[in-house]
């Protein structure tokens, strides 16, 4: 079953020099287990191809139920460094909740999961 991850957690993110972090915390206990194995951190660091220059490190937060990426080489230099137009943290946040997961079908219905709209 294809499940966006915005219908199953909301993120913070924010910036400290050239790496950005993104908070994803889910929206119901029982979904963590499913974001966690489903939101590596090579699929993060795929998400992202082309945006950020260096590696994704993940942290796990299970009494949160949630994620924490670091994704080092996202902001060319940093705010006060880059020329890009935005060299904060703020939207990889919103990037994030992009990304859709293929959720096995038994597993999804168990947890009460909602279906991607097609």
């Amino acid at each position: 079953m294809k499940v966006r991850l915005v219908d199953l957690a909301h993120t913070r993110s924010g910036d400290k020099g050239d790496t950005a972090n993104v908070g994803v915390i889910a929206l119901r206990p029982e979904w963590y287990p499913v974001i966690s194995a489903q939101l590596t951190r090579e699929r993060v660091a795929a998400h992202f191809k082309g945006m950020i220059d260096g590696d994704v490190e993940r942290f796990e937060l299970p009494n949160l139920n949630a994620l924490n990426f670091l994704l080092h080489g996202a902001l060319d230099g940093g705010g006060t460094l880059s020329l890009k137009t935005d060299a904060q943290g703020k939207v990889y946040s919103t990037a994030l909740l992009r990304m859709v997961l293929d959720v096995p079908d038994a597993e999804a219905k168990a947890a009460g999961m909602p279906e991607a709209p097609r």
